[in-house]
Protein backbone atom coordinates (compact mmCIF):
# COMPACT_ATOMS: atom_id res chain seq x y z
CA UNK A 1 0.00 0.00 0.00
CA UNK A 2 1.45 3.59 -0.64
CA UNK A 3 0.34 6.31 1.92
CA UNK A 4 1.16 9.63 1.18
CA UNK A 5 0.92 12.13 4.44
CA UNK A 6 -0.13 15.94 3.65
CA UNK A 7 1.12 18.20 5.80
CA UNK A 8 1.73 22.08 6.58
CA UNK A 9 4.98 21.38 7.07
CA UNK A 10 8.30 19.29 8.83
CA UNK A 11 8.84 21.86 11.41
CA UNK A 12 9.96 20.24 14.60
CA UNK A 13 6.84 19.49 16.69
CA UNK A 14 4.54 16.99 18.18
CA UNK A 15 2.26 16.57 15.29
CA UNK A 16 5.35 16.39 12.48
CA UNK A 17 7.25 13.77 15.54
CA UNK A 18 4.14 11.54 15.18
CA UNK A 19 4.26 11.96 11.57
CA UNK A 20 7.84 10.58 11.52
CA UNK A 21 7.25 7.92 13.58
CA UNK A 22 4.06 6.77 11.83
CA UNK A 23 5.99 6.20 8.95
CA UNK A 24 8.63 4.60 10.25
CA UNK A 25 5.99 2.03 11.18
CA UNK A 26 4.63 2.01 8.40
CA UNK A 27 7.72 1.19 6.57
CA UNK A 28 8.39 -1.26 8.60
CA UNK A 29 5.39 -2.90 7.86
CA UNK A 30 6.25 -3.06 4.70
CA UNK A 31 3.90 0.37 3.26
CA UNK A 32 5.38 2.95 1.33
CA UNK A 33 5.54 6.46 1.87
CA UNK A 34 6.03 9.83 1.12
CA UNK A 35 5.29 13.24 2.46
CA UNK A 36 3.37 16.49 0.15
CA UNK A 37 4.13 19.86 2.45
CA UNK A 38 2.31 22.51 1.97
CA UNK A 39 4.31 25.23 2.99
CA UNK A 40 8.23 24.15 3.51
CA UNK A 41 9.84 21.24 4.24
CA UNK A 42 10.91 21.99 7.33
CA UNK A 43 13.54 20.51 10.16
CA UNK A 44 12.39 17.15 10.22
CA UNK A 45 12.18 16.53 6.80
CA UNK A 46 16.48 15.84 6.77
CA UNK A 47 15.17 12.93 8.71
CA UNK A 48 13.01 11.51 6.64
CA UNK A 49 15.10 11.92 3.55
CA UNK A 50 18.10 10.32 4.97
CA UNK A 51 15.97 7.42 5.64
CA UNK A 52 14.89 7.03 1.79
CA UNK A 53 11.32 8.46 2.13
CA UNK A 54 10.71 11.02 -0.45
CA UNK A 55 9.38 14.64 0.60
CA UNK A 56 8.43 17.52 -1.46
CA UNK A 57 7.04 20.97 -0.88
CA UNK A 58 4.27 22.91 -2.64
CA UNK A 59 6.03 26.12 -1.21
CA UNK A 60 2.29 28.16 -0.54
CA UNK A 61 2.31 31.48 -0.26
CA UNK A 62 0.08 33.78 1.74
CA UNK A 63 -3.69 33.59 0.91
CA UNK A 64 -5.48 31.10 -1.57
CA UNK A 65 -1.96 30.11 -3.36
CA UNK A 66 -3.38 28.30 -6.67
CA UNK A 67 0.42 27.83 -7.74
CA UNK A 68 1.13 25.47 -4.45
CA UNK A 69 -2.28 24.08 -5.38
CA UNK A 70 -1.71 22.72 -9.01
CA UNK A 71 2.04 21.64 -7.49
CA UNK A 72 0.14 19.92 -4.66
CA UNK A 73 -1.85 18.21 -7.43
CA UNK A 74 0.94 17.26 -9.54
CA UNK A 75 2.04 15.84 -6.74
CA UNK A 76 -0.41 13.57 -5.45
CA UNK A 77 -1.73 12.43 -9.29
CA UNK A 78 2.16 10.95 -9.15
CA UNK A 79 0.76 8.34 -6.79
CA UNK A 80 -2.48 7.06 -8.05
CA UNK A 81 -4.57 4.48 -5.69
CA UNK A 82 -2.50 5.99 -2.69
CA UNK A 83 -4.17 6.40 1.29
CA UNK A 84 -3.85 10.38 1.07
CA UNK A 85 -3.69 11.03 4.78
CA UNK A 86 -3.45 14.61 5.93
CA UNK A 87 -2.62 16.49 8.84
CA UNK A 88 -4.56 19.01 10.61
CA UNK A 89 -7.04 21.62 9.00
CA UNK A 90 -5.56 23.28 6.02
CA UNK A 91 -3.46 20.88 4.68
CA UNK A 92 -6.76 18.85 4.61
CA UNK A 93 -9.15 21.03 2.55
CA UNK A 94 -5.51 22.00 -0.07
CA UNK A 95 -5.33 17.97 -0.41
CA UNK A 96 -9.00 17.36 -0.72
CA UNK A 97 -8.76 20.03 -3.42
CA UNK A 98 -5.98 19.04 -5.38
CA UNK A 99 -7.19 15.43 -5.35
CA UNK A 100 -10.51 15.89 -6.82
CA UNK A 101 -10.90 13.70 -9.36
CA UNK A 102 -7.71 11.39 -8.79
CA UNK A 103 -8.19 7.87 -8.07
CA UNK A 104 -7.32 7.83 -4.39
CA UNK A 105 -7.94 4.89 -2.49
CA UNK A 106 -9.23 6.84 0.71
CA UNK A 107 -8.97 10.48 2.13
CA UNK A 108 -8.04 10.36 6.04
CA UNK A 109 -7.88 13.19 8.30
CA UNK A 110 -6.16 13.48 11.66
CA UNK A 111 -6.62 17.01 13.89
CA UNK A 112 -3.77 17.08 16.42
CA UNK A 113 -5.01 19.24 18.35
CA UNK A 114 -8.38 20.49 19.80
CA UNK A 115 -9.54 22.68 17.07
CA UNK A 116 -9.03 26.16 18.95
CA UNK A 117 -9.86 29.74 18.07
CA UNK A 118 -12.50 30.97 16.03
CA UNK A 119 -14.60 28.50 14.18
CA UNK A 120 -16.53 30.94 11.83
CA UNK A 121 -15.32 32.25 8.70
CA UNK A 122 -14.02 30.95 5.30
CA UNK A 123 -11.96 29.00 6.21
CA UNK A 124 -13.82 27.02 8.94
CA UNK A 125 -16.30 26.30 6.08
CA UNK A 126 -13.45 25.04 3.77
CA UNK A 127 -12.64 22.55 6.16
CA UNK A 128 -16.48 21.61 6.51
CA UNK A 129 -17.09 21.32 2.61
CA UNK A 130 -14.21 19.20 2.76
CA UNK A 131 -15.72 16.62 4.98
CA UNK A 132 -17.85 15.94 1.61
CA UNK A 133 -14.75 14.28 0.46
CA UNK A 134 -13.20 12.38 3.06
CA UNK A 135 -13.93 8.93 4.51
CA UNK A 136 -12.84 9.39 8.15
CA UNK A 137 -11.92 12.24 10.71
CA UNK A 138 -9.56 11.51 13.47
CA UNK A 139 -9.08 13.28 16.69
CA UNK A 140 -6.25 12.82 18.82
CA UNK A 141 -8.44 12.67 21.75
CA UNK A 142 -12.03 11.99 22.91
CA UNK A 143 -12.38 15.38 24.50
CA UNK A 144 -11.44 16.43 20.66
CA UNK A 145 -13.40 13.74 19.16
CA UNK A 146 -16.66 15.29 20.66
CA UNK A 147 -15.75 19.18 19.68
CA UNK A 148 -15.31 18.30 16.56
CA UNK A 149 -18.67 16.73 16.14
CA UNK A 150 -20.18 19.46 18.16
CA UNK A 151 -18.79 21.87 15.19
CA UNK A 152 -20.29 20.21 12.61
CA UNK A 153 -17.53 17.92 11.51
CA UNK A 154 -19.19 14.63 9.93
CA UNK A 155 -16.61 12.87 7.39
CA UNK A 156 -18.55 10.29 4.84
CA UNK A 157 -17.60 7.15 7.21
CA UNK A 158 -16.60 8.05 10.45
CA UNK A 159 -15.28 10.59 12.87
CA UNK A 160 -12.99 8.53 15.38
CA UNK A 161 -10.47 9.33 18.10
CA UNK A 162 -6.65 7.80 17.31
CA UNK A 163 -4.35 8.50 20.47
CA UNK A 164 -1.25 9.47 19.52
CA UNK A 165 2.13 7.01 20.31
CA UNK A 166 5.74 7.12 20.37
CA UNK A 167 8.79 4.74 20.19
CA UNK A 168 9.14 4.19 23.61
CA UNK A 169 12.60 2.35 23.19
CA UNK A 170 13.82 5.89 22.59
CA UNK A 171 13.42 6.83 26.28
CA UNK A 172 14.57 5.75 29.23
CA UNK A 173 13.89 6.41 33.07
CA UNK A 174 14.82 9.44 35.25
CA UNK A 175 17.20 8.48 37.93
CA UNK A 176 19.65 9.79 39.53
CA UNK A 177 22.77 9.54 38.06
CA UNK A 178 21.34 10.95 34.91
CA UNK A 179 19.91 14.06 37.17
CA UNK A 180 23.27 14.56 38.75
CA UNK A 181 24.74 14.43 34.78
CA UNK A 182 22.60 17.05 33.47
CA UNK A 183 22.78 19.19 36.16
CA UNK A 184 26.82 19.15 36.06
CA UNK A 185 26.30 19.99 32.08
CA UNK A 186 24.13 22.57 32.81
CA UNK A 187 26.94 23.88 35.09
CA UNK A 188 23.70 24.03 37.81
CA UNK A 189 24.90 23.90 41.44
CA UNK A 190 25.05 20.78 43.25
CA UNK A 191 21.62 19.26 44.58
CA UNK A 192 19.72 21.77 41.64
CA UNK A 193 16.06 19.85 41.08
CA UNK A 194 15.15 20.26 37.61
CA UNK A 195 11.74 20.97 36.72
CA UNK A 196 11.65 20.75 32.90
CA UNK A 197 8.80 21.34 30.00
CA UNK A 198 9.18 20.27 26.81
CA UNK A 199 7.27 22.73 23.91
CA UNK A 200 7.44 25.06 21.40
CA UNK A 201 7.77 29.03 22.36
CA UNK A 202 4.30 30.18 21.10
CA UNK A 203 0.96 31.87 23.11
CA UNK A 204 -0.59 28.48 23.56
CA UNK A 205 2.16 26.81 25.48
CA UNK A 206 1.92 29.52 28.11
CA UNK A 207 5.48 29.62 29.20
CA UNK A 208 5.11 32.98 30.48
CA UNK A 209 2.67 31.34 33.34
CA UNK A 210 5.04 28.98 33.86
CA UNK A 211 7.69 31.49 34.81
CA UNK A 212 5.14 33.22 37.20
CA UNK A 213 4.25 29.89 38.79
CA UNK A 214 7.89 29.17 39.01
CA UNK A 215 9.06 32.20 40.84
CA UNK A 216 6.65 31.13 43.90
CA UNK A 217 8.02 27.88 43.61
CA UNK A 218 11.92 28.91 44.23
CA UNK A 219 10.52 31.10 47.13
CA UNK A 220 9.75 27.54 49.01
CA UNK A 221 11.77 24.89 47.07
CA UNK A 222 15.44 27.50 46.32
CA UNK A 223 16.91 24.52 44.98
CA UNK A 224 14.41 24.36 42.27
CA UNK A 225 15.73 25.28 38.55
CA UNK A 226 13.04 25.41 35.65
CA UNK A 227 14.68 23.42 32.35
CA UNK A 228 12.64 25.19 28.71
CA UNK A 229 13.36 22.75 26.17
CA UNK A 230 11.93 24.32 23.19
CA UNK A 231 12.34 27.04 20.66
CA UNK A 232 10.04 29.73 19.04
CA UNK A 233 8.80 33.32 18.52
CA UNK A 234 8.45 34.32 22.12
CA UNK A 235 11.88 33.10 23.47
CA UNK A 236 13.37 36.59 23.61
CA UNK A 237 10.03 38.22 25.49
CA UNK A 238 10.36 34.62 27.87
CA UNK A 239 14.02 35.12 28.34
CA UNK A 240 13.11 39.01 29.33
CA UNK A 241 10.64 38.30 31.75
CA UNK A 242 13.02 35.46 33.30
CA UNK A 243 15.82 38.21 34.09
CA UNK A 244 12.88 41.06 35.04
CA UNK A 245 11.24 38.49 38.06
CA UNK A 246 15.33 37.90 39.22
CA UNK A 247 15.04 34.24 38.11
CA UNK A 248 18.28 34.22 35.71
CA UNK A 249 20.23 31.65 37.62
CA UNK A 250 17.50 29.29 38.20
CA UNK A 251 15.53 29.48 34.47
CA UNK A 252 17.64 27.25 31.37
CA UNK A 253 16.67 27.99 27.76
CA UNK A 254 18.23 25.20 26.02
CA UNK A 255 16.37 25.40 22.83
CA UNK A 256 15.54 23.07 19.75
CA UNK A 257 17.23 20.08 20.89
CA UNK A 258 18.03 16.87 19.07
CA UNK A 259 18.47 14.72 22.46
CA UNK A 260 14.86 15.09 24.68
CA UNK A 261 14.91 11.54 25.66
CA UNK A 262 18.14 12.08 27.61
CA UNK A 263 17.07 15.66 28.78
CA UNK A 264 13.73 13.96 30.30
CA UNK A 265 16.15 11.36 31.74
CA UNK A 266 17.69 13.72 33.91
CA UNK A 267 15.15 15.51 34.98
CA UNK A 268 12.59 15.17 38.22
CA UNK A 269 9.24 16.84 37.97
CA UNK A 270 7.84 18.00 34.54
CA UNK A 271 5.55 20.87 34.08
CA UNK A 272 3.22 21.82 31.07
CA UNK A 273 1.10 25.08 31.15
CA UNK A 274 -0.51 25.23 28.12
CA UNK A 275 -3.82 26.80 27.41
CA UNK A 276 -4.86 24.33 25.20
CA UNK A 277 -3.70 20.68 24.03
CA UNK A 278 -4.95 17.70 22.05
CA UNK A 279 -3.19 14.85 22.90
CA UNK A 280 0.29 15.96 24.14
CA UNK A 281 3.44 13.55 22.61
CA UNK A 282 5.18 16.15 25.53
CA UNK A 283 3.23 14.37 28.18
CA UNK A 284 3.98 10.79 26.51
CA UNK A 285 7.20 11.30 26.79
CA UNK A 286 7.38 12.54 30.01
CA UNK A 287 5.44 9.20 31.23
CA UNK A 288 7.85 6.83 29.20
CA UNK A 289 10.42 8.60 31.00
CA UNK A 290 9.19 7.79 34.60
CA UNK A 291 8.37 11.51 35.70
CA UNK A 292 5.40 12.75 37.47
CA UNK A 293 3.76 15.58 35.66
CA UNK A 294 2.04 19.10 37.30
CA UNK A 295 -0.22 19.81 33.66
CA UNK A 296 -3.17 22.19 33.13
CA UNK A 297 -6.40 20.51 33.03
CA UNK A 298 -7.23 20.99 29.30
CA UNK A 299 -8.13 19.45 25.91
CA UNK A 300 -6.70 15.26 26.31
CA UNK A 301 -4.62 16.48 29.07
CA UNK A 302 -6.71 14.27 31.75
CA UNK A 303 -6.64 11.18 28.96
CA UNK A 304 -2.45 11.09 30.26
CA UNK A 305 -2.34 12.36 33.29
CA UNK A 306 -4.41 10.87 35.93
CA UNK A 307 -4.98 13.24 38.92
CA UNK A 308 -3.22 11.35 42.08
CA UNK A 309 -2.07 8.64 40.29
CA UNK A 310 0.71 9.75 37.77
CA UNK A 311 0.44 13.45 38.43
CA UNK A 312 -1.36 16.18 39.16
CA UNK A 313 -4.14 18.42 37.10
CA UNK A 314 -4.60 22.35 37.76
CA UNK A 315 -6.90 24.65 36.24
CA UNK A 316 -5.15 26.62 32.86
CA UNK A 317 -3.54 29.85 34.14
CA UNK A 318 -4.30 29.27 37.87
CA UNK A 319 -0.50 30.34 38.97
CA UNK A 320 -1.39 29.37 42.16
CA UNK A 321 -2.45 26.37 41.57
CA UNK A 322 0.62 25.64 39.04
CA UNK A 323 2.99 26.59 41.70
CA UNK A 324 1.17 24.86 44.96
CA UNK A 325 1.75 21.62 42.80
CA UNK A 326 4.98 21.62 41.95
CA UNK A 327 6.11 22.29 45.29
CA UNK A 328 4.14 19.41 46.87
CA UNK A 329 5.72 16.93 44.43
CA UNK A 330 9.19 18.79 45.23
CA UNK A 331 8.64 18.40 48.49
CA UNK A 332 7.33 14.47 48.65
CA UNK A 333 9.79 12.21 47.27
CA UNK A 334 7.94 9.01 47.58
CA UNK A 335 5.04 10.71 45.81
CA UNK A 336 6.76 12.00 43.29
CA UNK A 337 8.22 8.62 42.96
CA UNK A 338 5.01 6.58 43.19
CA UNK A 339 3.62 8.98 40.50
CA UNK A 340 6.14 8.29 37.80
CA UNK A 341 6.35 4.97 38.12
CA UNK A 342 2.26 4.77 37.67
CA UNK A 343 3.26 6.73 34.37
CA UNK A 344 6.15 4.61 33.15
CA UNK A 345 3.79 1.64 33.67
CA UNK A 346 0.54 3.43 31.50
CA UNK A 347 3.06 4.97 28.62
CA UNK A 348 4.05 0.92 28.42
CA UNK A 349 0.64 -0.33 28.21
CA UNK A 350 -0.60 2.34 25.98
CA UNK A 351 1.26 5.07 24.22
CA UNK A 352 3.44 2.73 21.67
CA UNK A 353 3.52 4.52 18.03
CA UNK A 354 2.76 0.62 16.86
CA UNK A 355 -0.41 0.25 18.79
CA UNK A 356 -1.70 3.87 16.92
CA UNK A 357 -0.21 2.74 13.35
CA UNK A 358 -2.26 -0.73 14.02
CA UNK A 359 -4.86 1.36 14.44
CA UNK A 360 -4.72 4.10 11.07
CA UNK A 361 -3.56 0.76 8.85
CA UNK A 362 -7.27 -0.64 10.21
CA UNK A 363 -8.74 2.37 8.84
CA UNK A 364 -7.23 2.36 5.73
CA UNK A 365 -8.62 -0.37 4.60
CA UNK A 366 -11.58 -0.29 6.40
CA UNK A 367 -14.72 -1.00 4.28
CA UNK A 368 -16.27 2.05 3.14
CA UNK A 369 -19.90 2.18 4.68
CA UNK A 370 -23.18 4.00 3.13
CA UNK A 371 -23.31 7.49 3.81
CA UNK A 372 -26.77 7.69 5.29
CA UNK A 373 -25.18 5.07 7.73
CA UNK A 374 -21.79 6.92 8.60
CA UNK A 375 -23.12 9.54 11.05
CA UNK A 376 -23.58 6.63 13.43
CA UNK A 377 -19.82 5.59 13.27
CA UNK A 378 -18.46 7.46 16.10
CA UNK A 379 -16.10 6.65 19.02
CA UNK A 380 -12.34 5.63 19.92
CA UNK A 381 -10.42 2.77 17.77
Amino acid sequence: MEIVHFVENLDRGGLERTVVDLIASQREAGHQCRVICLFKLGLLAKELLASGVRVDACGKRSGLDLRALRRARALIRQSPDAVVHTHNAMAHYYAVLASLGLPVRCMINTRHGMGDGPRPGRLAWLYRQSMRFTDYTVAVCDAARRRFAEDGVHPRHGLLSVPNGIRLERFSRADPSARRALVAELELPAGSRIVGTVGRLQPVKDHALLLRAFAKVRVQVPEAVLVIVGDGPLRGALEAQAVQAGLADAVRFLGDRHDVPRLLAGMELFALSSSSEGYSIALLEACASGLPIVATDVGGNREIVRHGINGRLVPSGDIAAIATALIALLRSADQASAMGQAGYAWAQAEASFRTMAERYHGLYQAPRVPLHAAMAVHGRV
